[in-house]
């Protein structure tokens, strides 16, 4: 099914959500990588925005700073996912984050998470960077720009996909069933 949401959503629409599904998301999206996570989860900062019910996409945007101090996109593209595992259920439970989008996926802590808290992980195609950048309207906030790239962006989106749900809260993973059936098709080469 094709689903279209304007931010922010709720655990119940979530749960709307079946892995294999596509989704275009409208309004605001926050960027968020590696540094932020350690400021939030290693250092005890609490986020300087509000992210429950909002979705989060792991990235650290290439932009150029105006003289008005405001930010201009170059290209905006998505990095991989799973070195951010352990960031991922404490955003999810602390903080109500109800979607992470990213490439390659997350692990057994952040399924559980999602399936508990009504939250999903969306895949965007990698390399998808220039078709990510013109769906972005405008950067409307950076928070700690100290940490720049890897500070915490506030996106303004319209249409931003298709994104597939690859991990949904019913504990449905893509990644672990392409997994799975890799290797039952590898013990069916090796066993000829």
């Amino acid at each position: 099914m094709e689903h279209h949401f304007v931010l922010p959503t709720t655990a119940a629409m979530m749960r709307t959500l079946h892995a294999g599904d596509t989704v275009f998301i409208s309004g605001p999206l926050f960027g968020i990588r590696d540094a932020t996570q350690i400021r939030i989860f290693d250092k005890g900062i609490p986020p300087p925005a509000d992210l429950a019910g909002h979705f989060v996409i792991h990235t650290a945007p290439n932009v150029k700073k105006l003289p008005n101090g405001r930010y201009e996109k170059i290209c905006i593209g998505t990095t991989t996912s799973t070195r951010m595992e352990r960031f991922s259920p404490p955003l999810i439970s602390r903080y109500g984050v109800r979607g992470i989008i990213g490439k390659g996926g997350l692990l057994e802590s952040s399924t559980a998470a999602m399936a508990e808290h009504g939250a999903c992980y969306l895949s965007i195609v990698g390399g998808a960077a220039a078709l990510e950048t013109t769906q972005i309207e405008e950067i409307e906030e950076v928070y700690w720009e100290d940490l720049l790239p890897e500070c915490l962006w506030k996106f303004r989106v319209r249409d931003f996909g298709p994104l597939l749900v690859s991990i949904d809260s019913h504990r449905r993973n893509l990644y672990l069933d392409v997994k799975a059936a890799a290797r039952t098709r590898l013990d069916e080469i090796l066993g000829k």
